[in-house]
């Protein structure tokens, strides 16, 4: 054999090499590209395609063939059926690995009723004289409820239009969500009534008047800010406090509703506080009008028949402050000038009262102390 025969053969050694490597891979590959079905499907859009039930769907793979169950939702399909609709497409040799029907779920964003009140509050906070988002009562024309978009509408809650009137409440807001798609956003619009409210003290039985509330007596809600104004009492602030007139079970507290309790009555037996440093004495009497702590009254001392005034300091007590008397001018004093006297002026002792009853006063006085 020359040498190049032997070149030649060896040429064509190589090439039958290389055809049948080609011929492998080839076989190979058809073996991997075969359309095989899929046991479960999610989709994103509103119709399923070939290319959502088969693998290696090839140039059929975008063909639409079912609608897609409801956002949110799962259906199934019988083997047979797609396999119908397969070949009605040129699609046949498929794979079916022994499976008897196929799972279709429609993939959604949900969005919870009680996000979308939230979100409606917050664009309303502050519009046109409302308060904030957290105080307010929104009452929807159709209750949203929860509300499913195909699952490409990522985007936030934008609020597009936000409409309020203070005249009769009324609100329309709309709201632009995203899609990361590439399609055109969607709108959510949602009218109904916004209310403000604030937290009140509401009775929970009829109240007489001066009657003083206990804690059993009142419980909290929410109530319009119309109905109760800017004077809406809290709980803290009106328990152990007095009713100025007769008040009914329901109705939300006003401050103007309730004072401080009367700790004297009027025409009630009471306690004269005299009391001055070094001197501490006590002396019946009788309100001539009520009062709560702090307040000045009149009350008549029943031991002189006069009329003093005092302060209310505790319940049926009214203290009266003895003035410090200034030092004598000399060492001959009249009786009069002693601190003794200056209390016993300040009970209004009758002027003809014989010294002895003086002696009496400053004899109790001492005990007393």
């Amino acid at each position: 054999m020359t040498v190049r025969s032997l070149i030649l053969a060896t040429a064509l050694l190589a090439a039958s090499a290389s055809v049948a490597v080609a011929q492998g891979r080839l076989e190979q590959a058809d073996i991997i590209a075969a359309p095989a079905l899929r046991a479960n499907v999610q989709v994103s859009s509103d119709i399923v395609r070939i290319g959502d039930l088969i693998d290696n769907a090839g140039s059929a793979a975008q063909i639409a063939i079912y609608r897609a169950p409801d956002l949110g939702t799962t259906g199934s399909l019988s083997v047979p059926q797609v396999l119908n609709t397969l070949r009605a497409h040129q699609v046949i040799g498929v794979d079916t690995r022994d499976l008897r029907e196929i799972s279709v779920t429609r993939l959604a964003r949900s969005i919870d009723g009680k996000d979308i009140e939230a979100q409606v509050g917050r664009a309303l906070e502050r519009k046109n004289g409302l308060g904030e988002a957290a105080n307010l009562s929104l009452n929807f024309d159709r209750d949203p409820g929860d509300i499913k978009l195909d699952a490409g509408f990522t985007g936030a809650m934008q609020p597009a239009s936000v409409r309020y009137d203070n005249r009769n409440g009324r609100f329309d807001v709309t709201f632009e969500i995203a899609n990361d798609n590439g399609l055109s956003g969607t709108k959510l619009r949602f009218t109904g009534t916004a209310i403000e409210t604030v937290e009140a003290a509401v009775l929970a039985r009829n109240i007489e008047r001066n009657e003083v509330l206990k804690s059993s007596d009142v419980m909290v809600e929410r109530r319009p800010k119309a109905e109760v104004g800017g004077e809406a009492a809290t709980r803290d602030r009106v328990v152990g406090m007095q009713a100025r007139r007769q008040l009914r079970a329901g109705q939300a507290l006003k401050v103007a509703d309730l004072v401080k309790p009367d700790l004297v009555q009027r025409d009630q037996n009471v306690t004269l506080i005299y009391e001055s440093p070094g001197l501490y004495l006590t002396v019946r009497g009788k309100a001539i009008e009520g009062g709560t702590e702090g307040d000045v009254v009149n009350v008549m001392n029943l031991q002189s028949k006069r009329t003093v005034s005092g302060v209310v300091t505790g319940r049926g007590q009214v203290s009266i402050s003895v003035a410090t008397p200034r030092a004598a001018p000399s060492p001959v004093t009249s009786p009069v000038t002693s601190p003794v006297s200056d209390a016993t002026s300040s009970l209004q002792v009758p002027q003809s009262a014989a010294p002895v009853a003086v002696a009496n006063i400053s004899a109790v006085a001492a005990k007393t102390e």
